[in-house]
């Protein structure tokens, strides 16, 4: 007796109702001004490709955040939102200072990955470019920048492989480092860089098996083009300051960051996290 197989269908993509956004600046949109004042971003973005209404998205996010604001002040409010998908980018703040904590960095990254995820949420982290290939930095200040930087994907990429979270690779992606993609600042994206951001984010999503009725598209509209009194205003203002900050904070430890990884270099092994214990 011959015996017959039917193929199952592969099921339809699920429709997202809700997205929450946490991090810091970048999640909240700098770079990418629009009229009246305000910043959108790659979390708008994101919502319209998915087809979000606005009822349905939620930002958390707020200049300077750290991871551990993240899992302290942002994770509460994004669990009681019940999202779908959750879009978290977090840790650039942290390796700018001097108490950087790569261990506490990855329970904090744990906790709010795996609270997102047991709330039925795809969610979506991001691991780091090269900063200094955007903006340049005095050598020892780039080193240690990007030693903590390597420091901070590890975390990442351990969190994520752990728990299968989706991760956007910034340095891998097409026209990370075009300048075109970097606001006046060079640390946040342009609405362009923005725009690429959210397509990335969404291809993640979409083979997540989430619908994206309609993709991100790369053609900037709706924002505000800076001006060149911008980025002179910006280098004056901001700019020089923050570097000088920065740099006070980074100084002091540059030398051992530098050292400690070279020496890390020659007897890499990989970073292994202790399960994070469950939260009453």
């Amino acid at each position: 007796m011959r015996e017959e197989f039917t193929q199952t269908p592969d099921p339809l993509p699920r429709r997202a109702a809700r997205l929450a956004v946490l991090g810091d600046s970048t999640a909240v949109g700098l770079g990418d001004p629009v009229p009246g004042g305000a910043w959108r971003g790659v979390g708008p973005l994101v919502a319209a490709a998915l087809g979000v209404p606005p009822s349905g998205y939620l930002n958390t996010a707020f200049t300077g955040a750290r991871m551990r604001c993240v899992r302290t002040d942002q994770l509460p409010a994004a669990l009681g939102h019940r999202p779908d998908v959750a879009v978290v980018i977090v840790g650039m703040n942290d390796t700018l200072r001097s108490d950087f904590d790569a261990p506490a960095m990855a329970r904090d990254l744990e906790h709010v990955v795996t609270s997102l995820q047991s709330a039925g949420a795809t969610v979506v982290t991001m691991r780091f470019h090269d900063h200094s290939r955007v903006f340049r930095l005095p050598g020892p200040l780039r080193r240690a920048l990007t030693a903590r930087i390597t420091e901070l994907n590890d975390v990442i990429d351990v969190v994520t492989r752990r728990h299968a979270a989706a991760c956007l690779d910034l340095g891998a992606l097409p026209g990370a480092y075009d300048l075109a993609a970097w606001s006046v600042d060079r640390l946040h994206p342009s609405e362009l860089g923005h725009r690429l951001l959210a397509r990335g984010v969404t291809e993640l999503v979409a083979a997540a098996g989430i619908a994206v009725p309609a993709p991100v598209s790369l053609v900037c509209s709706g924002g505000i083009t800076p001006r060149t009194i911008d980025h002179v205003g910006w280098l004056v203002v901001k700019g020089i300051p923050w570097l000088w900050r920065r740099g006070r904070d980074l100084l002091p430890y540059a030398a051992a960051i530098v050292a400690r990884s070279m020496v890390r270099s020659r007897h890499a092994e990989p970073l292994e996290l202790e399960p994070a214990p469950v939260e009453q």
